[in-house]
């Protein structure tokens, strides 16, 4: 795994961890979770089209 996906992986799991921490304290946003699915989405994109 590279560098930058590595580095997209520990994004994603901090925006998962933000977000869930905002929709206990707040309530839940809509936009904030299809941001977060956006993300994992591209993180996952990432993992399939990197070189072995």
């Amino acid at each position: 795994m590279s560098g930058s996906t590595k580095t997209m992986g520990y994004m994603t799991v901090g925006a998962l961890v933000t977000v869930t921490a905002y929709t206990v304290a707040l309530g839940s946003s809509g936009w904030l979770w299809f941001g977060w699915v956006v993300l994992g989405l591209c993180t996952l994109g990432m993992l399939a089209t990197q070189d072995v």
